[in-house]
């Protein structure tokens, strides 16, 4: 694809990578036939290739507006047009430009922006979330149903984590939002390595990844919270510490560009890097443990969803179902897998109808095979399926560490 960039886009700190990016398109349409918000509206310009050339032409000096925004804005950044595009286009990371771009040249409407300030000062902050979140369960009788279902009922209680005994030790990103709505998820991780001889260290210092900010277009304040973690883990990593375990697959898709992001910050661009050659998805690192030794009673049919942070961004599609099905859980297909369910972040909030349209959709694929739970890798998408109040959605590791006899 030919370009001609503008002299303000010229002056972009990523300017020749988005170049690159849109010369490696050679607009096929192929990423269509994968885009879920393509799919649902059928529209050119809510697809890769429209949002694409939507790109080129702000980029090149065009005239933008809030319509160019809202078809940039309902894309669910799945990254599913990158598993199905034949170039190899890195669509997310040009984006992820575009909307940085665009974010100055088009003023929000003022709900808009309300809205937006206040999803990135309540998600990535734990304490504030979870008073929050309290609050909410408690008025979620008095709520209307588009609000209340959103917020979930009270999640389980977390289990006693096992001390630090082994000497082959891990670290794990304790997220922001998963600490509040499913607290047992980093625990059973943590009880379920121990058996395999990894301690879990602890890295109290360590928050929110940076994803919420990032995604929501404040990408210097992502990027702030991504040099925090960095210093938090970086002396753990230097002493030893294996690995950066992620139980939230949005999470770990976003700690594993780290090195990506910041490899022009001479302050940060080695540490960066290494962080993110040490991150591991969990199923990752259970992958590689003797899973047949666990006395698991694996009496529930599993229906595994595959978030797209896992299956596209992670390309770790099938990784997390041969876990399950090597400790013995009977595994319903789902068709369409490949397809996003709508979480995608903050995206539920921003885009709700067209977010609980794909739920549905995905549910439907989901229990189709009539299983007993539904399991997921990623608390974004736990919470989205499971406000719909249908068949119970849990983080994976639980229903294993569940299941240990």
């Amino acid at each position: 694809m030919q370009t001609n960039l503008s002299d303000e886009a010229k002056a972009l700190t990523r300017a020749k990578e988005a170049e690159d990016i849109l010369r490696s398109c050679v607009h096929c349409g192929f990423c269509n036939a994968t885009c879920p918000t393509y799919q649902l509206l059928g529209n050119e310009l809510d697809g890769p290739r429209g949002r694409i050339y939507l790109i080129k032409q702000m980029l090149e000096g065009e005239p933008v507006t809030g319509r160019t925004q809202l078809h940039l804005d309902r894309c669910l950044t799945c990254r599913n047009c990158e598993t199905t595009c034949p170039s190899g286009v890195t669509y997310h990371a040009l984006l992820d430009i575009g909307r940085e771009m665009l974010e100055r040249r088009v003023e929000r409407p003022v709900a808009d922006r309300a809205l937006r300030a206040g999803l990135r000062n309540v998600v990535p902050r734990a304490r504030t979330f979870n008073v929050l979140l309290k609050v909410a369960q408690l008025m979620r009788p008095v709520l209307p149903d588009a609000l209340g279902e959103k917020i979930p009922r009270r999640a389980p209680v977390a289990r006693e984590r096992p001390v630090v005994r082994h000497v082959r030790r891990m670290l794990m990103l304790e997220g922001c939002a998963q600490r509040s709505l499913s607290p047992n998820t980093n625990a059973a991780a943590a009880r379920v390595l121990d058996r395999f001889g990894i301690s879990i260290e602890p890295a109290p210092e360590v928050g929110c990844c940076g994803a919420t900010d990032y995604h929501l277009n404040a990408q210097e304040a992502g990027l702030a919270l991504a040099r925090r973690n960095i210093d938090a883990w970086w002396p753990k990593v230097r002493a030893g510490a294996e690995a950066i375990i992620q139980t939230a697959s949005g999470c770990g898709a976003f700690v594993k560009e780290y090195g990506h992001l910041l490899r022009d910050d001479p302050a940060y661009a080695d540490k960066a890097r290494r962080i993110s050659e040490v991150t591991r998805d969990l199923g990752e690192v259970l992958t590689d443990t003797p899973l047949e030794q666990l006395q698991i009673n694996a009496d529930k049919r599993v229906a595994f969803h595959c978030p797209c942070t896992l299956q596209h961004a992670q390309k770790l599609g099938g990784l997390v179902e041969a876990v399950l099905g090597r400790v013995g859980f009977d595994l319903a297909p789902v068709p369409d897998a490949h397809l996003c369910c709508g979480s995608a972040g903050t995206y539920s909030f921003t885009q709700p109808d067209l977010a609980r349209t794909l739920r549905d959709k995905k549910l439907d694929a989901l229990e189709s095979g009539k299983p007993d739970v539904i399991a997921t890798a990623n608390i974004g998408c736990q919470t989205h399926l499971g406000a719909s109040g249908r068949t119970p959605v849990r983080h994976w590791i639980e229903i294993v560490d569940e299941a240990i006899a």
